[in-house]
C-alpha cells in the first residue's frame, strides 16, 4: 500500500486549500477529518480486517463509539484524543514505529470535530453526482469580468476565485486562443490562415466558428485517440520475455475513428468492454473489445499457466477499475482494501467478469494469438461480407458433383492401368529434378532447365530404403549445385520432396541457397523440429519472411512435403503442404521489403551454408519456378499409392483405398469437377488475398460456461479459497436485474445514472486533458486515499452534463474549451502564485509542457514533414542504436530496430512502434509511458535530456532543416520578413520587435560561423533521410537550419 502513501503528504496540503476554496468554516469529515484519518489510523483500524489492530474500526462510526475511541461531544473522554496526545511511547498513536506524526493544528482539528459531535459522511465519490444549482454571479462580479460568465463551468470557478480573494485573468488574445484550441482539440499546431481568419472574423461566434471546424477535423480522433491508448495500455508488442510483435494496430484504428464518429461515451465503454457480447456484434464492435487484449502476455516455458492466467485477469480488473471508476482496486488482491469500501471477496467477484475469455495463456510468440478475427481494407469490407454465402454455394456445387460423378467413376476404373493415371505434375516451370533414387556410389543425377548433369556427394551421403527404391540418407551438406534457385523475392518458386526424419530432429535446410550468419541472406526449405517451413531472407531478421507448419510430420515415417512461394514478398504468400494437404502455419517473420534475396553462395543438399545440418533421408527432390497448385501437390503426394492400388486385383482393393483414388480422379480427370473446383478456389483465393491486405483483430470471445473465480489466499494463484462468481461491490448501486452476468452486464451496471463514478472519472480525465490536471488530481484515485476535488460542485455539475448530454465528448469539449475559464491569458501574478501556485482553482488559463507526442508531431508540422495519413500499421521512425539491441532476446521478432524509410519516418507519433521492453526513446524521455499498464496520469518533468532531444535528435534537426527550407523558399527575400513568417508557423503571432533584434543577430552569427565553415554547413543539412534542396545556398541554409532549431526550442512552442 505504499503507493498511495505516497500522496499523503499533499492530501493534506489540498485539504486546506479545499477548505478555503468552499469557503466554508465548519467542520466536514470528508473535506477535513477523513484525509489525517486515512493516513494516520486507517491502515491499521480501516476497512481492512486482516490487519485491522485492537478489534478497533475508525471508518465506521459506529465501531469508534462502541470501543470509547469517539465520545460524542467530549473529546477528553474519547480513547482516541488521549491516544494522540500521549507522550508514553506504549500509548501513543500513531506508534512511533509508523513514523506518521500528527501536527498539533491536525491534533486540534480531531479534537473539535468529536466536540461538534463527530459526524461522519459517506466518501464524497461514493454518493451519485447530483447536478447542484449554478451559483450566481453578482452583479458587481460581473461588471468588473465583462465576459464572465460565459457558460455554468465560469459561474462554479468565478465562484471559487471570489471566496479566495482572486480575479479572473483577462481574456488571451486571439492568436494565443487559436493557438492554444487547435493543440488541445488536434494536437497539432494551427495553419496560419486559420489563424489570420479567426483574428480578423468580427462576429460574436467567431471563436465558436473556430472550435467547431478544429472539431470537424480527423486529427480530433488521433489527439482524443492518443490519450485513450494511454489508458487501454495499447502496444505494438506481447511485453513479457521474448516481447514478440503483436498485430495490435487494427484496435488503435477503431479508437480514432471512435472518435472522429463522435461514438456516444456510453456506448463507446459498451463496445470496449463487450463489443463482442452485443447482439449481430458487427466488426467494428468486435475490434472494441481489443481493449481487454491489449494486456501484456507470455510464451515463456517455465512459466505456470494457472499463475499467468491470474495475472491477465488481475491486470483487466484493475485496468476497467482505474479507468471507469477511478479506483485502485489492485489493493484488494492480497487483503480487503485498506482504505476503500472494496474486500478480498469483491475484488475477485468483480474480477470474475473478466476471466472467461477463451484467449490462451501462451501467446505462443506470434502475431495473431487467438482469438482473433480478419479486419479487410475498408475497400473489401462489403465484398468480404458478401463472399461467405458465394463460398458456400460454390462448396455446394462440388460436394454435389462429388456425390454426382461415381458412377463415371466407377465405369472407369474397370479398365484403368497404373500408365493411365499419367505424370504427378506437368513440367511447366521445372527447373530441378533430382530422383536421389540411386541406391549407391557417390554421384547425384538430376535435371536442371532441362538439362541432363551429375554432381559428386559427399562422403556423409548414405543410401536407405525409400518409397521409391533407395533413397539418399543425409546427415548435413550433400552436395552443391552453384547455379540452382537463383531466384529474386519476387520471382514464385515451389519446392517439394520425399523425406524421412527422426523424432529427435532438431531442425536443418532440407535444401537451401542462403548466405551464412548473421545476414542469412537467401533462401531455404527448411525442417523445425518435424515442422516444414521456409526462409527469404535479405538480412535477419530485419527484413525477412519465415513461416513453419504448426503440424508435425510424423517420425520415421515418408511423408510428402512441399512450400509454394507466390513472389508477395508477405509470409502470406507462403504455402506449406504435408501428405498433399494445406497446413495451418505459424507467421514467425514478415518484414520483408524490396531488398534482394539474391546471393552468391551456391544451393545446397542437406545444409545451408555453416549451419543448421538437416539429418535424414530424401527422395524425389524438385524445384519449379511457379506455384504449383494445391491438385498437383496432392498429386505428387498420392500418385504411387494410387498406381499401386490400379496393380491390386480388384476384390484386394480396399474401399478406403478405391475412395481415396475417386478423389484423386475428380481433381485429374473429371472437368465438371475440375470447373466447379476452380470457381470455388477462385472465390477462396479472394477471400484469402483480401485478408492478405488486410489486418487481423484481437478480440475477446466468452466462453459458454458460467464466468466463476476464487479468493486468493495472499493473492497468490495456488491458494484458492472461496469460490465465487460475477457480482460487483456492495458500496455501489445494484448491479441490474435484466441485465447479463457477464462484461455486457458489468458496463451497463458501470453505465446507470446512479452510478458515482462512471461519469465523475470521465468528465475529470477530460479536464485533465484540456487543463493539464484534473479537478480531482489523482486521476487514477477518486477513493478515499485520493486527493478531494478542488471543485466539487463543478465537477458533478460536469459530471450530470456529460451524461443528460447524450456522453457527447466533442459537445462537452467544447464546453470546456469555449468557457471564460479556458480563455484566460496565461498571465500570472505574485498573488496567484502565492495563492493559488499550481492553477488548481483556474485563476488564469491553462498552460503547460506539451506531451511527447505533441512535441515531436509540433516539429514535423510546422516544417512540413508531417505525413497526415490516418491509420495503419506501426511505423519506425528515427531511433538512437542500440535501443532494442541492448534489452531483446535472441529470437525475437523485436530483437533489432530497423528504421523505416520514406513517409513512415514523418507519421504522427500515435502511430510509433511501442515495443514495451524498449519504448520509443525520445518519447520516453518526455515522460510517455511504456505502456506496461493502464496509465490515467503522464507527470510532467523538465530534464536536461529533453533539451537534447529537441536540439539534437535527428528528426528534430531534420525537422529544422525542412522549416528553413520552407522559409526560405516561402517567407520572402528580406530576413525580418522570413522571421515574421518562421514565427506565424511556430508561434502563431507576430514577433515583438525586441524578440525580431535578437533573432536577426543571432542569424548573423550564425551566417558568419557557416560562411567560414562550409564543411560543417554541408554535414548539418545532410542531417535525415530527406535531401536538402540543392537550389538553396549550402551555408545559408545551414545558418537558418540552426535558427529554426532555436526559435523550435522556445519555451513558448514547447508549451501550449
Amino acid at each position: 500500500m505504499s503507493a498511495i502513501r505516497c500522496f499523503t503528504i499533499p492530501l493534506l496540503c489540498v485539504s486546506s486549500l479545499a477548505s478555503a476554496a468552499f469557503g466554508q468554516d465548519a467542520i466536514e469529515f470528508n473535506r477535513d477529518i477523513r484525509p489525517i484519518l486515512n493516513d494516520a489510523c486507517f491502515a491499521c483500524h480501516g476497512p481492512d480486517s486482516a490487519s485491522r489492530k485492537g478489534e478497533l474500526r475508525l471508518d465506521q462510526r459506529d465501531a469508534a463509539v462502541e470501543k470509547a475511541a469517539i465520545v460524542e461531544g467530549k473529546p477528553e473522554e474519547s480513547e482516541m484524543i488521549r491516544r494522540i496526545l500521549s507522550d508514553d511511547p506504549e500509548e501513543i498513536m500513531p506508534p512511533p514505529e509508523l513514523k506518521k506524526t500528527l501536527s498539533p493544528e491536525q491534533k486540534k482539528l480531531l479534537a473539535d470535530w468529536i466536540k461538534s459531535g463527530a459526524k461522519y459522511q459517506q466518501h464524497w465519490s461514493y454518493i451519485a453526482p447530483v447536478r447542484p444549482a449554478v451559483p450566481t454571479v453578482p452583479d458587481a462580479v460581473k461588471a468588473s469580468h465583462g465576459s464572465w460568465p460565459r457558460n455554468p463551468i465560469d459561474n462554479f470557478v468565478l465562484s471559487k476565485l471570489v471566496a479566495n480573494g482572486l480575479t479572473p485573468a483577462e481574456e488571451a488574445d486571439r492568436h494565443t486562443l487559436a493557438r492554444r484550441a487547435s493543440f488541445d482539440i488536434t494536437g497539432l499546431p494551427p495553419k496560419w490562415e486559420q489563424v489570420e481568419a479567426f483574428v480578423n472574423d468580427k462576429s460574436a461566434d467567431a471563436y465558436e466558428k473556430y472550435v467547431d471546424m478544429l472539431l470537424t477535423s480527423p486529427q480530433w480522433g488521433e489527439h482524443r485517440g492518443r490519450y485513450w491508448l494511454d489508458y487501454a495500455r495499447y502496444a505494438d508488442t506481447h511485453g513479457i520475455h521474448f516481447d514478440n510483435y503483436r498485430e495490435m494496430w487494427a484496435y488503435r484504428d477503431w479508437v480514432i475513428k471512435a472518435f472522429n464518429q463522435n461514438l456516444p461515451y456510453d456506448q463507446f465503454t459498451i463496445e470496449n468492454l463487450a463489443g463482442d457480447l452485443l447482439p449481430n456484434a458487427t466488426l467494428d464492435q468486435k475490434i472494441a473489445s481489443g481493449f481487454n487484449r491489449c494486456n501484456m502476455t507470455t510464451n515463456e516455458g517455465g512459466i505456470i499457466d494457472e499463475e499467468y492466467a491470474v495475472l491477465y485477469t488481475r491486470d483487466r480488473t484493475e485496468t476497467v477499475s482505474a479507468v471507469w471508476m477511478g479506483l485502485t482496486a489492485g489493493c484488494a488482491t492480497c487483503h480487503s482494501h485498506k482504505f476503500d469500501e472494496l474486500s478480498q471477496k469483491e475484488f475477485y467477484e468483480m474480477s470474475a467478469f473478466f476471466n472467461n475469455t477463451t484467449q490462451a495463456v501462451r501467446d505462443g510468440n506470434i502475431k495473431d494469438t487467438p482469438p482473433i478475427i480478419p479486419v479487410p481494407l475498408e475497400a473489401d469490407r462489403a465484398r468480404f461480407t458478401e463472399l461467405p454465402p458465394l463460398v458456400a454455394s460454390a462448396r455446394a456445387a462440388v460436394e454435389e458433383r462429388r456425390a454426382g460423378a461415381r458412377p463415371e467413376f466407377d465405369a472407369w476404373i474397370t479398365t484403368a492401368k497404373p500408365e493411365t493415371l499419367g505424370e504427378p505434375v506437368s513440367s511447366e516451370g521445372l527447373h530441378f529434378l533430382a530422383g536421389l533414387n540411386e541406391g549407391d556410389g557417390k554421384l547425384l543425377h538430376y535435371s536442371l532447365d532441362g538439362n541432363a548433369a551429375e554432381v559428386a556427394l559427399n562422403d556423409s551421403a548414405k543410401w536407405q530404403d525409400g518409397p521409391n527404391g533407395k533413397a539418399l540418407q543425409v546427415q548435413g551438406a550433400a552436395c552443391d549445385v552453384a547455379t540452382v534457385g537463383d531466384f529474386e523475392a519476387d520471382q514464385p518458386f515451389s519446392c517439394a520432396a520425399w523425406v524421412n526424419v527422426p523424432a529427435n530432429d532438431g531442425g536443418g535446410a532440407m535444401a537451401a541457397r542462403m548466405e551464412a550468419g548473421p545476414g542469412y541472406r537467401g533462401w531455404d526449405f527448411w525442417m523445425q523440429q518435424r515442422r516444414i517451413g521456409m526462409h527469404i531472407v535479405n538480412a535477419w531478421p530485419d527484413k525477412a519472411l519465415k513461416v513453419v507448419s504448426k503440424a508435425q510430420v510424423p517420425a520415421n515415417e515418408w511423408v510428402h512435403v512441399a512450400v509454394t512461394y507466390d513472389g508477395s514478398r508477405k509470409a502470406s504468400g507462403l504455402q506449406v503442404y504435408i501428405n498433399g494437404a494445406v497446413q495451418e502455419k505459424n507467421i514467425e517473420n514478415d518484414k520483408l521489403d524490396g531488398s534482394t534475396i539474391r546471393t552468391e553462395t551456391p544451393w545446397r543438399i542437406g545444409q545451408r551454408a555453416g549451419s543448421e545440418a538437416f539429418t535424414g533421408a530424401l527422395q524425389d527432390l524438385r524445384i519449379q519456378k511457379r506455384v504449383l497448385t494445391a491438385a498437383e501437390i496432392d498429386s505428387m503426394a498420392k500418385l504411387s499409392r494410387f498406381q499401386a492400388t490400379l496393380v491390386k486385383a480388384v476384390d484386394q482393393r480396399s474401399e478406403q483405398e478405391v475412395n481415396d483414388l475417386y478423389a484423386f480422379w475428380l481433381k485429374k480427370f473429371d472437368a465438371p469437377f475440375g470447373e466447379k473446383s476452380a470457381a470455388l478456389a477462385a472465390l477462396e483465393k479472394e477471400e484469402a488475398d483480401i485478408r492478405a491486405r488486410g489486418t487481423i483483430a484481437h478480440i475477446m470471445n466468452e466462453r459458454t460456461e458460467p464466468a466463476t473465480a476464487y479468493v486468493l489466499f495472499r493473492g497468490e494463484y495456488d491458494q484458492r479459497r472461496d469460490q465465487v462468481f460475477p457480482a460487483t461491490p456492495a458500496a455501489f448501486p445494484a448491479f441490474p436485474e435484466a441485465a447479463p452476468k457477464n462484461r455486457l452486464g458489468f458496463a451497463q451496471w458501470l453505465l446507470q445514472p446512479e452510478h458515482p463514478l462512471t461519469t465523475r472519472v470521465t468528465v475529470n480525465r477530460l479536464w485533465q486533458e484540456v487543463f493539464g490536471m484534473g479537478l480531482v488530481r489523482t486521476t487514477g484515485d477518486l477513493g478515499v486515499s485520493g486527493e478531494l476535488p478542488v471543485n466539487q460542485e463543478l465537477l458533478d455539475w460536469l459530471a450530470v452534463e456529460f451524461r443528460e448530454g447524450s456522453w457527447d465528448v466533442k459537445k462537452f469539449v467544447k464546453l470546456m474549451v469555449t468557457s471564460a475559464t479556458y480563455r484566460q491569458s496565461a498571465t500570472v501574478t505574485q498573488l496567484k502564485l502565492e495563492t493559488d501556485p499550481a492553477n488548481r482553482l483556474m485563476s488564469r488559463g491553462p498552460r503547460f509542457r506539451m506531451d511527447a507526442e505533441v512535441v515531436r508531431d509540433n516539429a514535423l508540422a510546422v516544417s512540413g514533414l508531417l505525413v497526415a495519413k490516418i491509420g495503419g500499421p506501426s511505423v519506425r521512425p528515427y531511433q538512437p542504436d542500440g535501443v532494442w539491441e541492448s534489452i531483446a532476446m535472441i529470437g525475437s521478432t523485436t530483437q533489432r530496430y530497423t528504421r523505416d524509410s520514406g513517409d513512415n519516418l514523418y507519421r504522427r507519433s500515435l502511430y510509433t512502434f511501442i515495443k514495451r521492453m524498449a519504448p520509443p526513446a525520445s518519447l520516453d524521455i518526455f515522460n510517455s509511458p511504456n505502456r506496461e499498464s493502464c496509465s490515467v496520469r503522464r507527470e510532467r518533468t523538465n530534464t536536461p535530456m529533453q533539451a537534447l532531444v529537441t536540439m539534437n535528435d535527428e528528426q528534430h534537426v531534420e525537422a529544422a532543416r525542412r522549416f528553413a527550407e520552407h522559409i526560405l523558399k516561402n517567407g520572402g527575400s528580406a530576413d525580418d520578413q522570413r522571421l515574421q513568417f518562421a514565427a506565424h508557423q511556430l508561434l502563431s503571432r507576430d514577433l515583438r520587435a525586441d524578440e525580431l533584434t535578437i533573432l536577426t543577430e543571432s542569424l548573423g552569427q550564425l551566417a558568419a560561423f557557416y560562411r567560414d565553415h562550409g564543411k560543417e554547413a554541408g554535414e548539418l543539412i545532410q542531417t535525415g533521410e530527406s535531401e536538402p534542396d540543392a537550389s538553396l545556398d549550402a551555408e545559408a541554409l545551414a545558418a537558418w537550419t540552426m535558427l529554426c532549431n532555436e526559435m523550435m526550442n522556445l519555451d513558448e512552442v514547447l508549451n501550449k
